[in-house]
């Protein structure tokens, strides 16, 4: 194990996640800054455990990586809501999808990887954040007033 190239890649984890959760948080969601730092970071730990353990057999590394994807999946899956307005939480759902995928690059060591894909995840979610929140005051001034006989 080498130890010093495995706290790199844990806070560097700690340090993406909690850059994109800051986002979240920022904009009002329930999964915010500790819960996309603590997703990270669990990625990031479930990396090098796998990868430290299969070091000298003949053991697959993947195994535990597609592990991390379906645990991942399961708080996503946790994140979507669906009411008579429609479905909401999917673009968090995807964060904490990413946030994890974040952590594994950066257990894996893939440092670039994982500093380009948070820093394209946080300009999307701040500038289609914006351009979205724009396009729905112009959807609904656009849009006539339903009755409510066309409701029910």
């Amino acid at each position: 194990m080498v130890w010093p190239d495995d706290l790199i890649s844990i806070v560097l984890a700690a340090f993406l996640g909690a850059g994109i959760g800051l986002e979240r948080e920022l904009s009002g969601k329930a999964a915010g800054l500790r819960t996309n730092l603590l997703i990270c970071l669990g990625a990031a730990v479930f990396t090098i455990i796998s990868r430290e353990m299969v070091t000298g057999t003949s053991g697959e590394v993947t195994r535990i990586a597609a592990q991390i994807v379906t645990g991942v999946g399961f708080l996503g899956a946790g994140a979507i809501i669906q009411d008579r307005r429609g479905v909401h939480g999917l673009t968090t759902a995807a964060t904490i999808w990413l946030v994890a995928s974040i952590g594994m690059a950066c257990g894996g060591q893939f440092y670039v990887l994982a500093i380009v894909s948070s820093l394209i995840a946080v300009l999307t979610l701040i500038g289609l954040g914006k351009l979205s929140k724009s396009l729905e005051r112009y959807v609904k001034k656009s849009k006539p007033q339903n009755t409510q006989d066309e409701l029910d």
